[in-house]
């Protein structure tokens, strides 16, 4: 697996199908920041991180489920309507969501830990929701038998997630610079094109996904 294959490859995809991807997915994203951005002017600016964590809970995996599912079938070929990728998702979502809850408690956990221990379970974790998405595992199994996919590829791993991500944070820094105070509708651009962008790292982990399991299988 050469990260800069993959990176390359899934550059491709995602341009190729970014109008289907935004179609999908942009308008939970935008959703999502609009409900954050209305709490917390609602909580005040000591408001906790953890309310805005809770309503990515509940959007989140909706609209990641449904990404996995849409680059799932355009791998193999298939052309599925949009409606009927949310409903399997919506079906998925309690599942989901108590992965995603547990892990992003198990990386908090791992981050106040002189934050290696953080970014490695992240790295361990990475394949759980396509296993639980496109496999049907419960939630613990999905998430050892991405800890057992991992093993051997971590730095790998890590370049390739790291590196779909870094522009985005560039990005956002770029953007904060240049909007120290933003409105509240440039506020809520700026987090849907972020939303929209980290996207890209859930692709480049679905190829990964699929090189490791074809290796496995050969």
């Amino acid at each position: 697996m050469n990260p800069l294959s993959v990176l390359r490859d899934s550059l491709y995809f995602f341009r190729r199908h970014l109008a289907s991807i935004i179609q999908l997915c942009l308008p939970l994203i935008v959703l999502e920041a609009l409900l954050t951005q209305l709490l917390y002017r609602q909580m005040g600016e000591q408001a906790s991180p953890a309310y805005g964590m809770l309503v990515s809970l509940l959007l989140y995996p909706l609209y990641s489920a449904a990404l996995i599912l849409y680059l799932d079938t355009r791998t193999q070929g298939l052309d599925i309507l949009k409606r009927n990728l949310f409903a399997r998702a919506l079906q998925l979502w309690p599942q989901l969501a108590l992965l995603i809850m547990i892990s992003t408690l198990l990386i908090m956990a791992g981050l106040a830990l002189f934050v290696f221990p953080g970014i490695w379970i992240m790295i361990n974790l990475v394949f759980a929701e396509y296993l639980l998405v496109l496999r049907g595992l419960p939630v613990v199994q999905s998430m050892r038998e991405s800890a057992r996919m991992t093993t051997g590829h971590f730095m790998r791993i890590l370049v390739c997630v790291f590196a779909s991500l870094a522009p985005v944070w560039l990005l956002d820094g770029l953007l904060m610079m240049a909007f120290p105070q933003p409105q509240p509708g440039v506020q809520l651009a700026m987090d849907s094109l972020s939303g929209l962008l980290q996207l890209f790292s859930s692709v480049v982990l679905f190829r990964i996904f699929m090189l490791l399991e074809a290796d496995a299988g050969a």
